[in-house]
């Protein structure tokens, strides 16, 4: 492929990965908390059932890349305690979304980092260097001042919120340890396409006896609202662009890559949030999540640097 078409190439995939993310984030928004559907367990499921069809067909029909099998019980075991977890960030990443302006949210989600250092040192006993644990104080602490300007503050979705960056950075650990014999390795596009349909099994049940009016209410939502149904397959849809996206952008570029974007993106979710929502922001608000943008940034750095 030539230069031109290379870079052409991953334009289109970054692009394609900036409008997923920031619009399955803004749909789940608009869906959890002013349109009225409020099931975030059974939207996590809708994703996941999106997830394990539409990876099926670009892995066995599109042949993106090839199917693997599993190879072992104990290989499956591991999948399936990922997907758990992964299940846990997913739903409280969005159950947050009913209380938390979309601006705070992605605030929370920027101290990633921060929980994934803290769980690689106990888990593996793993050592960043000094200047890496430093670049984490300023991810921090500007949470913790955007949390003091944050005129919609809620408890319990910040607990909430919290505890699925945590859940998201054990994921990234977990994987880490649990996936990484030569035997048993699986790309990003297998291990999606085995741990969703894992996922849809375990949320079922919760959002059988969690939300046990979701059926109704979502036909009820479904013949006042004539798009209702569209939104629903649509936000599905993206989620699935933006975890596909997610692995393409980064087999075309590289993992620093996608994590400078990612900084990127989480600020441009912010300024869409606040013009389509019209959420309030403060002066301190603003301040917090720069400092905690610039710290992510500069622990990035740290890493690529002192690794």
């Amino acid at each position: 492929m030539s230069s031109k078409k290379q870079v052409i190439l991953v334009c289109s995939l970054i692009l394609l990965w900036y409008s997923s993310n920031i619009g399955v984030l803004l749909l789940n928004k608009f869906l959890l908390s002013t349109y009225g559907f409020r099931f975030p367990i059974f939207l996590t499921m809708c994703h996941m059932s999106a997830c394990a069809i539409l990876s099926y067909i670009s892995i066995v029909f599109l042949k993106f890349v090839p199917l693997q099998t599993l190879k072992s019980r104990n290989q499956f075991l591991k999948i399936a305690t990922l997907s758990l977890v992964f299940c846990g960030s997913v739903v409280g990443g969005n159950i947050s979304l009913r209380y938390l302006a979309v601006s705070f949210n992605q605030a929370v989600g920027a101290t990633t980092p921060f929980f994934t250092a803290v769980f690689a040192y106990i888990m593996t006993l793993k050592r960043e260097s000094w200047v890496t644990y430093a670049a984490l104080v300023p991810v921090v602490t500007g949470v913790v001042i955007a949390s003091g300007g944050e005129p919609g503050f809620h408890l319990f979705g910040f607990i909430v919120c919290i505890s699925a960056t945590a859940a998201r950075a054990f994921k990234s650990v977990l994987q880490g340890i649990l996936l990484s014999s030569d035997g048993e390795k699986l790309n990003s596009m297998n291990l999606l396409l085995y741990m969703s349909p894992i996922a849809v099994l375990v949320l079922l049940p919760a959002t059988l006896v969690m939300e046990p009016n979701v059926v109704e209410v979502t036909v009820s939502l479904g013949k006042e609202h004539k798009y209702m149904w569209l939104l629903l397959a649509l936000n599905s849809t993206m989620a699935y662009a933006a975890n596909l996206s997610n692995f393409l952008v980064t087999k075309h570029t590289s993992a620093l890559t996608l994590q400078v974007l990612g900084n990127a993106k989480g600020a441009v979710a912010v300024v869409i949030s606040i013009l389509l929502f019209r959420n309030p922001v403060t002066v301190m608000g603003i301040g917090g999540y720069s400092i905690t943008v610039c710290g992510v940034i500069a622990y990035g750095e740290a890493k690529r640097r002192f690794k």
